[in-house]
C-alpha cells in the first residue's frame, strides 16, 4: 500500500511538472468550481516572511472551501536560503523560490504577493531586522498590499509576541502586519499610494497558532480556546478527488529547492487561528461572520447573484457551454457595477470562464524563444471555437503595433483558425528580467520606484495580444501572452515564456578567480548573440593594480544564439589585492555588461535573468600542502569550483563510490554541505570514510542540519548538532587555541581572516562533543553566550576528522581570502610532520 501512495505521488508530481508552463484551461469541474468562486465577494490575506513559511493547508481551504479570494504575502522571495536542487544562491535563488510560489499557488488557488524586502539570511530579533530591511519601507511595502487587495480578513502565520525567541523575520512580518491593519485606512500615512488606489480597512486580523506554539499537543489542549476559530482543513473536494489537505501537500511540495517534497496527507485535521484585533467574533467558527460576501455587497449585485445561484445549482457537467447565455448576462451586469475593485476583479473571473465554457482555444506562438530589440519575430496565431456558441472574431490588437489587425469573421464550431504575423520588437522595449533586480539592492532591501509594479510576482509580459470578440453578441475582449510553443522526442510538447533579450551579452565562468601567486591566468569571456550578423569588439574593466591584454579583442557571431569564445590573459599585482573585472561589448557604439542567465527546472517555467557581468579577482598570499581533493556533494554549493580555483585536483565523489580502494589516493575528502541530510547511502557508507580517517586520511566535514541526520555515527566520536549559529557576518571571532597545527600550517591564520565575511559566520554548530575534540574558535551574536562549535579538530587513528559549520559555501563565491586561507589548512592538516620531515632532509 506505501509503494501505490508513493507512486500516485510520484505521478500527481509529474504531471504538475510537465505542466508547469503551459497554459490552463480548465475542464468541467474546474470551470464549476471557478463559478462558485465568482459567486463569492471576501478576501483573505495570509501574510508570513519567506516562500514555504506559508500554511498551504489554510491557503487552500480558504480558497477552495471557503471560495474566498485568498492570496499569500511573502515579505522577501527567499534569497538568503539555501538550494538543494542546483547552484543558484542570492538573488537567482530568490528567482527560483518567487517561481516555486506560484507554482504552489496554482495548485491550491491562492494569489502571491511580495515586499521589497531582500532575505538577508537569519536574523535572531525582529530589531536587527527591520534595521536591515528599512522597516518604513517595507511597512509601506504592507500597506501597499492591504490598499491593493483590500482583504476582509488578514491571517499572520508567526506571533507578533515573540521577539528574540525565533527567526527575526518570522516576528517582524507579524508584527509589520499588525501596524498595517491599522494604517492602511490612514490617508495621512503613504500618500503617494493613494494616486493608484485606496484607503482600506480590513475587518479583522488572526494568528494562525498550533500546538508547536506551545511546545506539546497536550500543553495546546489546555489553554483557553475563546479566542479562537478552529477549521477542520481535512474537508474532501469530490469535483477534485483530493482532500484538502492533499492539495496542500503537492502545493508545498513545490518547494523543491527547499527540500519540501513530501508524501501526501488526508483525514480530519484541525487549524486554529487566533483573534488578535478588529471587530469581535461572534461565537461561530466563521472567519467572515457579520461580513457580506454574497453579491449584495456591491450596489447593483442582487441580480448578478441571483444568476449565478441558479448556475451554481444547476450545472451541466456534460456540456458547459449551455451556460453561455447566463454567464454574458452576468458579464454584461458586471461592467455596469461601480464598485471598482470587484469589477475588475470579477471581470477577469467571468472572462475565464466563458471562455472555457466555449472552449475557446487562443494562442499566439513564436517561432523563436526569444528576441532582441528591433528585430523581426514570426507568430502564429490560432483561434478556435468547440462550442456551437455563435462567436465572431472582430480583429486582435497585438501590443508591439499602433494599429490592430481586423477579420470580422465567424469563428465555427472547431475549425481552428490561423493567421501568421511578422512584428518588429519595439527598440525602446524592456529586457525580460526579474523588475526587482534592475537596479543595485542593498543587504536589506531592493531598489523598485514604480509603485505599480512593487508587490508582484514578476515583470508583466511586455509582448501579448488582444483578441476581440463578440460572443452572442456580447463584446468581450481577451489577452493572451506570446509564448514559444515546442516539442522534444522525449518529452512532448512543452512551453516557455516569450522573452526579449539584449542584441549580445557576455559572461565569465566563475564569479571568483583566485590568484595563489603572481602567475597570470587565462580568463574566457563568453559573448553571446542575441541576433544575427553580431560584429564588434570586448574589452575588459579591471582594477588599476592589475594588468589585461590584450586591450580589446574583436568579435563576430553569425547565428543568433551562438556563442564566441574569447581568452583575455589578467596578470595579478605582486601583492595581495582583490577587486573586480566585467567585459564590456561594444556593438555599432552601445555597450553591453549584462549577462545571460537562465534557470531551467521541470517544476517551474523557464527563467531568464540579466545580471550585471562582474567577476571578482582575488591575489592571495596563500600555501598549500596536497594535491588531491575528493569532494562528495551534497545539497548544492560551488566549494569544488572554489577549490580548483587555487590549484587543487578536485574529483567528484559518488556516493557509491565511497568504497576503501577509491579513498586512499586522496589528500583529503570534503563532505558537502548537508550530505548527511540527503544522501541515504550515508549511513552505510560512513564507515568506510571514518576508516580512510583511521588509517592517515583527513575528512572535512561541512555542516548539517541536526534534524533527519540518515546516520546517528555522524564523527568517529560523540558529537552532538544543534541549532546554535552567528548571524553577524562581523561578529568577533576569538582563537581559542593560537598553537594549534590545524591555525598555523602552511597559512598563520588570525582574526583579520575572518574580516568580510557575509551573510553569516556560521550555522548548526555542535554544542555537545567528546574529549577528543579541540575547539579552535569562538563567537557569538550580541547578547548571547560563546559558541565554540563552529570548528573541531580531532585526530582519529592516524589522521584527522574536522567538522565545521563555519558557512564556506557562502564565503567562497564572495571571494573571501580569510576563508580561502582557512580551507586550505584544514585540507593541509596532518601534513605539516611531512613538510617538517622533508625540510630537515
Amino acid at each position: 500500500m506505501r509503494q501505490i501512495k508513493l507512486c500516485l505521488l510520484l505521478i500527481i508530481g509529474t504531471i504538475v511538472s510537465l505542466n508547469a508552463q503551459q497554459p490552463k484551461k480548465l475542464n468541467s469541474s474546474e470551470i464549476y468550481e471557478a463559478v462558485q468562486k465568482l459567486n463569492v465577494l471576501g478576501s483573505v490575506l495570509y501574510i508570513a516572511a519567506h516562500p514555504d513559511d506559508e500554511n498551504t493547508r489554510l491557503i487552500s481551504y480558504m480558497s477552495n472551501h471557503v471560495k474566498a479570494r485568498t492570496a499569500y504575502l511573502s515579505l522577501t522571495r527567499g534569497d538568503g536560503g539555501q538550494n538543494l536542487i542546483g547552484p543558484e544562491i542570492r538573488e537567482l535563488l530568490g528567482v527560483i523560490r518567487t517561481q516555486e510560489l506560484l507554482a504552489a499557488r496554482r495548485i491550491d488557488g491562492g494569489e502571491q504577493r511580495f515586499t521589497r524586502a531582500n532575505d538577508f539570511g537569519y536574523s535572531k530579533h525582529p530589531d536587527e531586522t527591520l534595521k536591515i530591511w528599512n522597516k518604513d519601507e517595507v511597512l509601506s511595502d504592507v500597506v501597499w498590499a492591504i490598499r491593493e487587495f483590500k482583504p476582509d480578513v488578514i491571517i499572520n502565520r508567526f506571533d507578533h509576541r515573540r521577539g528574540g525567541q525565533t527567526h527575526g523575520h518570522h516576528t517582524s512580518s507579524a508584527l509589520l502586519s499588525m501596524e498595517a491593519f491599522d494604517l492602511a485606512n490612514d490617508a495621512s500615512k503613504y500618500t503617494s499610494q493613494l494616486d493608484f488606489t485606496e484607503t482600506w480597512q480590513p475587518k479583522r486580523l488572526f494568528y494562525n497558532t498550533s500546538w508547536w506554539r506551545y511546545g506539546s499537543r497536550e500543553a495546546f489542549d489546555k489553554i483557553d480556546k475563546s479566542n479562537m476559530l478552529k477549521f477542520d482543513i481535512g474537508v474532501y473536494y469530490p469535483t477534485k478527488g483530493l482532500s484538502n489537505n492533499e492539495v496542500a501537500s503537492l502545493a508545498s511540495s513545490q518547494h523543491l529547492c527547499q527540500g519540501f517534497g513530501r508524501l501526501t496527507s488526508r483525514g480530519t485535521q484541525d487549524e486554529y487561528i487566533e483573534f488578535l484585533k478588529g471587530e469581535p467574533l461572534d461565537g461561530s467558527d466563521n472567519v467572515f461572520a457579520g461580513i457580506d460576501t454574497s453579491w449584495n455587497r456591491v450596489e447593483g449585485g442582487s441580480a448578478i447573484g441571483n444568476i449565478l445561484d441558479d448556475l451554481e445549482g444547476n450545472f451541466n457537467f456534460v456540456n458547459p457551454a449551455t451556460h453561455l447565455p447566463q454567464l454574458l448576462e452576468a458579464y454584461k451586469l458586471i461592467q455596469n457595477i461601480k464598485d471598482e475593485h470587484w469589477r475588475t476583479i470579477k471581470t477577469k473571473e467571468i472572462k475565464s470562464i466563458i471562455e472555457s465554457c466555449a472552449g475557446l482555444y487562443l494562442e499566439v506562438s513564436s517561432n523563436t524563444p526569444n528576441a532582441s530589440p528591433n528585430s523581426t519575430v514570426s507568430l502564429r496565431i490560432e483561434a478556435l471555437n468547440r462550442s456551437n456558441a455563435q462567436i465572431d472574431l472582430v480583429s486582435y490588437n497585438l501590443s508591439t503595433l499602433k494599429v490592430g489587425t481586423s477579420k470580422t469573421m465567424e469563428m465555427p464550431e472547431n475549425q481552428r483558425l490561423n493567421f501568421e504575423e511578422g512584428i518588429t520588437i519595439p527598440i525602446d522595449i524592456n529586457y525580460t528580467t526579474p523588475y526587482w533586480l534592475n537596479t543595485q539592492s542593498t543587504l536589506g532591501m531592493y531598489h523598485v520606484d514604480n509603485q505599480e509594479l512593487i508587490g508582484l510576482p514578476e515583470t508583466p509580459r511586455a509582448v501579448f495580444v488582444d483578441f476581440n470578440l463578440i460572443i452572442a453578441g456580447t463584446p468581450i475582449t481577451i489577452t493572451k501572452p506570446v509564448v514559444y510553443r515546442y516539442s522534444k522526442p522525449d518529452k512532448g510538447e512543452l512551453y516557455r515564456p516569450f522573452e526579449i533579450i539584449p542584441e549580445v551579452s557576455a559572461s565569465l565562468e566563475d564569479k571568483v578567480y583566485i590568484f595563489e601567486n603572481n602567475q597570470q591566468k587565462e580568463i574566457e569571456v563568453l559573448v553571446k548573440a542575441g541576433r544575427d550578423a553580431i560584429e564588434g569588439y570586448v574589452r575588459m574593466a579591471y582594477p588599476n593594480d592589475w594588468s589585461v591584454y590584450p586591450q580589446k579583442q574583436k568579435i563576430e557571431i553569425a547565428n543568433k544564439g551562438d556563442i564566441q569564445k574569447v581568452v583575455f590573459t589578467v596578470v595579478p599585482p605582486k601583492g595581495q589585492s582583490e577587486g573586480l573585472i566585467t567585459p564590456i561589448v561594444n556593438i555599432n557604439d552601445e555597450y553591453y555588461t549584462n549577462e545571460l542567465i537562465e534557470i531551467d527546472y521541470a517544476h517551474i517555467p523557464f527563467q531568464t535573468v540579466l545580471m550585471p557581468s562582474v567577476s571578482k579577482v582575488v591575489r592571495l598570499d596563500i600555501k598549500k600542502k596536497g594535491e588531491n581533493i575528493g569532494y562528495i556533494e551534497g545539497a548544492g554549493d560551488v566549494v569544488p569550483e572554489s577549490l580548483r580555483q587555487i590549484g587543487y585536483n578536485v574529483t567528484i565523489i559518488k556516493p557509491e563510490q565511497i568504497a576503501p580502494e577509491n579513498l586512499a589516493n586522496f589528500d583529503a575528502i570534503v563532505v558537502g554541505i548537508r550530505a548527511y541530510n540527503i544522501l541515504d547511502a550515508m549511513k552505510f557508507k560512513q564507515k568506510f570514510l571514518l576508516d580512510y580517517v583511521k588509517v592517515g586520511g583527513n575528512l572535512i566535514v561541512q555542516y548539517n542540519t541536526s534534524r533527519r541526520l540518515k546516520t546517528d555515527n555522524l564523527a568517529p566520536y560523540t558529537l552532538k548538532l544543534s541549532r546554535d549559529r552567528v548571524t553577524d557576518e562581523n561578529a568577533l571571532v576569538r582563537i581559542l587555541d593560537p598553537n594549534h597545527p590545524v591555525l598555523n600550517f602552511p597559512n598563520k591564520i588570525t582574526i583579520k581572516d575572518f574580516d568580510g565575511w557575509v551573510q553569516e559566520r556560521g550555522l548548526y554548530f555542535p554544542d555537545e562533543w567528546s574529549e577528543e575534540f579541540t575547539p579552535l574558535l569562538a563567537m557569538n551574536d550580541k547578547g548571547e553566550s560563546s559558541k565554540e562549535g563552529s570548528l573541531l579538530v580531532a585526530q582519529y587513528g592516524k589522521g584527522n576528522y574536522i567538522y565545521t559549520g563555519l558557512s564556506f559555501f557562502r564565503e567562497f563565491p564572495a571571494g573571501v581570502s580569510g576563508a580561502y586561507k582557512l580551507f586550505v589548512n584544514l585540507l593541509s592538516a596532518g601534513k605539516e610532520s611531512q613538510s617538517t620531515q622533508k625540510t630537515n632532509n
